[in-house]
């Protein structure tokens, strides 16, 4: 990519529409192959056969064992063809080795020992005079070592399963243990990488583990693989690096158990697997080779192919046995150049001459591929096609280079043509934008296209590209590459094509397209990376040809298909939509071990599917109930598993930090803790003497107490042992649903962090299922109960302070205490304050409309506040404490809330609450309405006196009773009237004393004569039968309905998952959100199998259970779990049992009868 920065294009606009660019990219290659460097070596082992070599991570330094000789020479590696090694060092040793590991920096490993365990005999610094290292941590036995890129020693302990790294920067002749890492008792070490990744094989499968990252991911499913299981423990001796690793960060090469699989690390799928013991393995080699071309990254094909090697490179070397073959490829070191032994000598072949001499004469190559559909391994060929219309363009033969050089012309026109051996595209520009490609085979290889008159036309492809907007626009071709492979990279006026021709089937395929404007679109930048950008929004929109290529291709599919999913959402279009997600069930059906990331496509932006087409999130949460990844099976367990989420990877422990404080303890405190325990064996002397005498004369007692405890522990030890309990276990569908984008800005993410698609969508159809339930229980289990404790204890502390400081009289108070728990409570307050205040940046939206945010702001802001004015003014404001403490404790309730038993409550609560807002709304206006007509019925006038609305009219008077029984008619007393005599002076009182006729207290209307107001009298009749009768009974019915109505468990999820998401986003750290073991992408569960099988009812029941997705799986379950069920019958159980409600007169298997029949002829008709 060095000459991206310089990418430069000049469009000349005089063009005319008879402008042809012709390219001819035919090239020969000579083959000529010096392959014997062993005189360069032997000598230097006084002509003795070489035992070993090793060459450097990176090639920059080799080493040579014999032996017979019992010595080493090290050899510097040359970019020389003469001279390819030169001498460095030699020394003798006095100890036989099996292995060598050699470092960059010239730093050797020498093993050897037991044919299981290996020990290490020696590490030397060949720099300084083969100077003697030892490990600062060391134990008796290693089973393998190597160098890294980074110049790191990486060991790999068997029996302990340990997995250690040490830097080589040597400090006191001794390196350094930076890493240590536990293994699994049930995983295996298969491979060990120099670029940081160990690979394990566990469950029957394979996994990748980063050192750096501590990522693992699933590589793909073993079974047919590898040999015996028994056979494979009872040996215990098994080669490691048998992961062929091509770091491009794109494939590797899993070479296993006489099986080769190329894995895609981009798109984490298997790509391709082949049988290295098949017959025809050297022929879909060749396939291989011919159809992506020449590429150094195939060599792990290539070594393990003896026909090849036999045929074509050691040919000259006579009839080989099959043990001499066998010996040589497993001595093979690879850099520049291939290095083998063979009968004790060193052959050098030069790696690209070797790629170079798997091209067959194309007359052979092209009859295998025109012919492959008729050898018996029919599904072999396929799938090698299959991958490599994959591997063109998105793994090995894409090179940027390649790319960026089709800017850097200036000539364009409207024909181009592009010759390459025996193929020429044409391509023509037609109207109505449309683009026309044209691929012609020569018919004879010897003459040169300018010379050739015959050609076949082997396919054609028009391209169609929509317009765009209302502007006419004419495409011209800039120019055109070719790649390695049967790729061409065109660049057009509209945008940067990547074609392929498929040999197979005599087609051309799309697989890559971006829109660009070439004139005004600064293309520089997009096209610097190492990788070609994803596809823009406007390539979809314009070119119907590459989505149809995205869609039928499974790779690409795989790679853009989230990118056209949100194309196909947003511009509504429900074909797209469903296209996608029928493909994606699909390629998941037909391989459940190694396609599951295909589900991924859906569940990573199920939150814009569930805003636009919210059916599509209840339907896979319904289509994916109850699948698995492998096959159905019961076991029994002890407990009672029930729903419980676990992680299936290998967990690799990190055992650093215990190793360190392990190792300072014995530095400090070894000599201390010792006397420690002198001094405590000294002093329980005397009581540990007077226990032995108490045993001693009680011993027959003794023993039967003894012998008692023991017999009920292991009654305890057989009941809990005793398997009674059958679970089954599933795979929950929503995969990468839980996990973190990977690149992320640490101090960014404290600010606005990024989130995943479980915080994006908290939907109540995720949660009716089985898989949303587990989803919770996993987060629960893995953090957030811990997390969730830790908030709720700093909160009751900062409850006790500030309800202490409150509450306590302050005779039983010091003031300074008084002070110190009110600062307390300050700080705290804060510290609350603050995540609440990052929930509102995040998004504040959101933060307003939820009512509980506004709730927990007011109960941090009142205790904040009281305590600031308490402590400035020393004022103990009663009303604010009093609302402070009332807030707080609510808060305190608000807690339990995740807590099931108290949770639903809650959920009723809120999602009642939720539906009858908007007549409580209703109620509060006709409570205003009715407060206004008092207030303006019962309010005094001013200026006279004599209004009977006057509270001193309406106050109560007394009158003096004479003793012949008479009442003196004139008041004997008056009661002053107080505010509350008149409660509808001021509107505000109004609107309360209303509020209390509805709560049944008529006292603020009982100070007025009903006999002299009727219009009082109309109104509190009118009101008492509006709300009091008829609108609170309605409420009261509204609220039941709404009870019965509302799934009150998934509500209770619902408000789990948004505490959950809380968590994760506010309370974890940025890194902590990466962790694999907290957010993995795929997460397992258990099931009991008799909940399991009434749950499966009730779906077939309801007519919930969708046979048409996963069928052979479904029906898998249903024989598993012992349920008869007719997958053919097309009557929906929900649909017959509505029915029969409808029409009781008519009996069941009549009707099921009659709607058998409908449905059959409904389908018939339909076909």
């Amino acid at each position: 990519m060095s000459d991206a920065a310089t990418i430069e294009i000049e469009i000349d606009n005089n063009y005319n529409d008879n402008d042809e660019i012709i390219i001819d990219d035919t090239g020969n290659d000579k083959i000529d192959i010096d392959h014997d460097i062993d005189k360069l070596v032997k000598p230097h082992h006084y002509n003795r056969p070489i035992t070993l070599i090793e060459i450097s991570p990176n090639g920059k330094y080799l080493v040579t064992y014999s032996r017979d000789d019992n010595s080493i020479v090290g050899w510097n590696v040359q970019d020389k063809d003469d001279s390819p090694i030169e001498l460095d060092k030699r020394f003798p040793l006095v100890y036989e080795i099996k292995k060598l590991c050699v470092s960059d920096d010239k730093q050797l490993v020498c093993l050897g020992g037991e044919p299981i365990n290996d020990t290490i005999k020696g590490i030397y610094d060949m720099k300084y005079d083969y100077k003697k290292i030892d490990l600062d941590y060391d134990i008796n036995h290693y089973f393998d070592c190597i160098f890294n890129l980074k110049g790191e020693f990486v060991l790999y302990d068997f029996n302990d399963g340990k997995i250690f790294i040490y830097t080589t920067q040597t400090e006191n002749n001794k390196w350094k243990c930076k890493k240590i890492y536990k293994i699994p008792r049930d995983s295996k070490v298969i491979g060990i990488s120099k670029y940081d990744k160990l690979y394990l094989s566990s469950d029957n499968s394979i996994y990748e583990w980063d050192f750096i990252t501590e990522k693992i991911i699933k590589m793909n499913n073993r079974n047919g693989m590898i040999y015996e299981r028994s056979k494979f423990y009872s040996d215990r001796i098994y080669k490691l690096h048998q992961i062929s690793e091509f770091c491009n960060n794109k494939i590797i090469f899993i070479n296993f158990e006489n099986k080769i699989t190329i894995y895609s690390n981009e798109l984490e799928i298997p790509v391709v697997s082949l049988d290295i013991n098949s017959e025809l393995y050297t022929q879909l080699v060749y396939i291989f080779i011919h159809l992506i071309g020449l590429n150094s990254l195939l060599y792990p094909l290539l070594i393990n192919s003896k026909q090849y090697w036999k045929e074509h490179i050691l040919k000259d070397k006579g009839q080989l046995s099959e043990h001499q073959l066998r010996s040589f490829l497993n001595n093979v070191q690879t850099s520049k150049y291939v290095l083998g032994i063979l009968d004790g000598n060193i052959w050098k072949f030069k790696l690209n001459e070797i790629l170079a001499g798997m091209n067959l004469p194309y007359e052979n190559s092209n009859e295998i591929i025109e012919n492959w559909y008729l050898y018996d391994d029919f599904n072999d060929f396929k799938e090698i096609f299959s991958a490599c219309h994959h591997l063109n363009i998105h793994l090995l033969s894409l090179n940027m280079e390649d790319v960026s050089a089709v800017f850097q012309i200036a000539k364009h026109g409207q024909r181009i043509e592009l010759n390459h051996n025996l193929t020429k595209w044409k391509i023509y520009c037609e109207s109505n934008l449309n683009i026309k490609l044209e691929v012609f085979k020569k018919i004879n290889a010897n003459i040169s296209w300018d010379k050739c008159d015959e050609c076949d036309l082997a396919c054609t492809r028009v391209e169609k590209l929509n317009q765009s907007d209302n502007v006419h626009r004419v495409i011209l071709l800039i120019n055109i590459k070719f790649l390695d492979g049967n790729n061409i990279v065109l660049l057009t006026t509209v945008g940067l094509f990547i074609y392929h021709l498929n040999e197979n089937d005599k087609s051309i395929s799309l697989n890559y397209y971006y829109h660009m404007d070439i004139q005004s679109t600064n293309y520089k930048k997009i096209f610097l990376g190492s990788t070609l950008p994803l596809p823009n929004y406007k390539s979809f929109k314009l070119c119907d040809g590459w989505v149809s290529d995205i869609k039928n291709n499974k790779h690409s599919l795989l790679k853009y298909g989230v990118a056209l999913l949100t194309f196909g959402i947003k511009e509504h279009k429900l074909d797209l939509v469903e296209d996608i997600y029928k493909e994606c069930m699909f390629h998941f059906e037909e391989d459940l071990e190694n396609n599951m990331i295909f589900l991924s496509i859906i569940t990573s932006i199920m939150r814009l599917l569930n805003e636009f087409y919210p059916e599509y999130t209840s339907r896979y949460s319904l289509d994916t109930i109850m699948i698995t990844d492998s096959f159905y099976s019961i076991e029994y367990k002890n407990i009672n598993l029930h729903l419980h989420s676990f992680f299936q990877y290998p967990h690799i422990t990190d055992l650093t930090w215990s190793y360190k404080c392990k190792k300072l303890m014995n530095h400090i405190y070894i000599k201390r803790i010792h006397r420690i325990l002198k001094i405590i064996r000294l002093l329980l002397f005397p009581i540990i003497f007077i226990i032995r005498i108490v045993i001693n004369k009680f011993r027959p007692i003794y023993f039967h107490f003894i012998n008692f405890i023991n017999n009920i522990f292991e009654n305890i030890k057989i009941i809990k042992h005793t398997k009674t309990i059958p679970i089954i276990t599933f795979m929950n569908p929503y995969i990468k649903f839980v996990t973190y984008p990977q690149n992320y800005n640490w101090f960014l993410e404290l600010i606005m962090p990024q989130s995943s698609p479980f915080v994006k969508i908290i939907s109540k159809d995720i949660y009716e299922t089985w898989n949303g339930e587990t989803l919770i229980n996993f987060k629960w289990n893995k953090y957030g109960k811990y997390y969730y404790t830790i908030i709720w204890f700093g909160f009751i502390v900062l409850l006790g302070c500030f309800t202490a400081a409150a509450t306590i009289p302050q005779e039983y108070i010091d003031d300074n205490i008084q002070k110190q728990l009110l600062i307390a409570s300050i700080i705290l307050g804060f510290i609350h304050l603050s995540f609440k205040v990052r929930q509102f940046i995040y998004n504040p939206i959101k933060w307003v409309n939820n009512f509980w945010n506004i709730f927990d702001l007011i109960a941090f802001l009142f205790p904040i506040y009281t305590s600031i004015h308490w402590l400035q003014t020393n004022d103990r404001n009663i009303q604010f404490l009093s609302f402070s403490c009332l807030f707080l404790d609510i808060k305190f309730l608000l807690f339990l809330r995740v807590y099931e038993s108290f949770g639903v409550y809650f959920a009723i609560i809120i999602s009642v609450g939720k539906q009858a807002a908007s007549f409580l709304v209703v109620l509060f206006i006709i409570i205003i309405s009715f407060a206004h007509t008092f207030y303006i019925l019962l309010s005094p006038e001013p200026t006279d006196d004599h209004d009977p609305n006057n509270p001193w009219n309406i106050a109560p008077v007394y009158h003096r009773i004479f003793e012949n029984g008479t009442i003196d008619p004139n008041p004997y007393l008056i009661q002053p009237p107080g505010k509350n005599t008149n409660m509808f002076i001021d509107f505000g009182t109004a609107v309360f004393a209303i509020y209390q006729f509805l709560t049944g207290d008529s006292s603020a209307l009982s100070n007025w004569t009903y006999k002299d107001n009727p219009s009082l009298v109309i109104l509190i009749v009118f009101f008492s039968f509006l709300t009091i009768v008829y609108l609170m009974n309605l409420l009261v019915g509204l609220l039941g309905n709404a009870i019965e109505k509302d799934n009150n468990r998934v509500t209770y999820l619902v408000q789990k998952a948004e505490v959950l998401a809380e968590i994760e986003l506010f309370y974890l750290l940025p890194h902590q959100r990466r962790w694999k073991t907290w957010f993995p992408d795929i997460i397992y569960y258990y099931a009991d199998v008799d909940k399991t099988r009434q749950k499966v009812k009730e779906m077939i029941k309801e007519g919930e259970w969708n046979i048409n997705e996963f069928s052979e799986l479904k029906l898998e379950l249903l024989k598993v779990l012992g349920i008869q069920h007719n997958s053919h019958n097309p009557v929906d159980e929900a649909t017959l049992h509505k029915v029969l409600k409808e029409t009781p007169l008519v009996d069941e298997a009549t009707l099921r009868r009659v709607l058998e029949e409908i449905l059959v002829s409904q389908k018939q008709s339909s076909h």
